[in-house]
């Protein structure tokens, strides 16, 4: 099995990241540090966010940071507005951050050049420097991840998580990011090297599973959702730690899974409070990031500064996954029914 699991693209692609976010802060340093600069001279109200997939989960992580940590409005944007209705809000002032691995997807392209004509700034992060969305972009930035076979996206995600990371960095010149950027490569090294086996047996033979974070975690706990929808065949769910607790609670009893994301921010005391709340449910828990002593299995992660904490949990997932993947008999890097260029329009 294991001959099977290491063989896969998704496992040799995946396990590439810490070596693509080393490549990418390098290649990018110049061309961030004057599109820092640009963002502060102009000072947005608004930042819009365009991607689709495993991107817009992406763009969840960078607008949690653009809020909390630039202070600008951030909002995700609706590729049907521009490319079913034909209309496009005004956007003068504001800045879009278009996020793609292919650049090609029909709606994206559509969508990212109408708020551009509208007066926005077009800011594209884009795996394919050849792609038209590459072409169309007033600043174009490359994800380094090379060529992705795999149709789960796995490095271009990571890619698209450090490039966020670098531009708000950027941009805010908060204390903080530095030293985190510069560790998260060997970081992402380390965290593919960490074993979540202990979690197959559980989720091996279920339907179903919340996968559940907060603050910028959240978009790594839709991403993991939507990863074990497409190559291990489960009906994931993603909510914030917050949400979970309304409507969705009411499915939650004896034996559902739930796997828990934890960064090591302000936002981990509450992630910590609804684990005790799973637990009293009798919810089958699964952690990875919560302190010593929380309830549920415990999945390994590693000590880091929270900033950078989710990038190496999803590290970590995707290994999982596609070792869970081939144990419930599915190819992880052909998912049914589904292409990696999704021409959507």
């Amino acid at each position: 099995m294991n001959d099977r699991i290491e063989a896969s693209l998704m496992y040799r692609e995946a396990a590439e990241a810490g070596a693509i976010v080393r490549r990418q802060l390098a290649r990018n340093g110049a061309a961030m540090a004057t599109l820092g600069r640009r963002l502060r001279d102009l000072s947005p109200a608004t930042i819009g966010t365009l991607a689709r997939g495993s991107s817009d989960n992406a763009a969840t992580f960078g607008r949690y940071l653009i809020e909390t940590h630039a202070g600008v409005l951030a909002a995700s944007l609706s590729p049907s507005v521009a490319s079913v209705y034909n209309a496009a809000p005004a956007m003068a002032g504001a800045v879009v951050f278009a996020i793609s691995q292919s650049g090609q997807s029909p709606d994206l392209l559509l969508s990212a050049t109408a708020a551009q004509a509208r007066g926005a700034l077009l800011v594209a992060l884009v795996n394919d420097e050849t792609s038209p969305l590459f072409a169309a972009a007033d600043v174009a930035i490359p994800l380094c991840a090379g060529p992705e076979r795999s149709v789960a996206a796995t490095k271009s995600f990571i890619a698209a998580l450090a490039a966020l990371l670098h531009l708000i960095a950027e941009w805010t010149r908060r204390p903080g990011y530095d030293a985190a950027l510069a560790a998260l490569p060997d970081a992402l090294e380390r965290a593919w090297g960490l074993d979540w086996s202990a979690a197959l047996p559980i989720l091996k033979a279920a339907h179903s599973l919340y996968v559940v974070g907060r603050g910028h975690g959240y978009g790594v706990a839709q991403e993991a959702a939507l990863k074990l929808k497409e190559t291990c065949g489960l009906h994931a769910e993603a909510f914030s730690a917050a949400e979970v607790r309304h409507g969705p609670m009411a499915l939650v009893e004896r034996g559902f899974p739930v796997l828990l994301f934890a960064q090591s921010d302000e936002s981990r005391s509450s992630v910590a409070g609804l684990a005790a709340e799973f637990s009293a449910r009798d919810a089958v828990l699964l952690t990875a990031g919560l302190p010593v002593g929380a309830p549920g299995l415990a999945l390994p992660a590693l000590a880091a500064d929270a900033l950078i904490q989710p990038i190496l949990l999803i590290q970590s997932f995707y290994r999982f996954a596609n070792a869970l993947a081939v144990a419930r008999g599915r190819d992880p890097d052909r998912p049914p029914h589904l292409v990696k260029v999704t021409e959507t329009r």
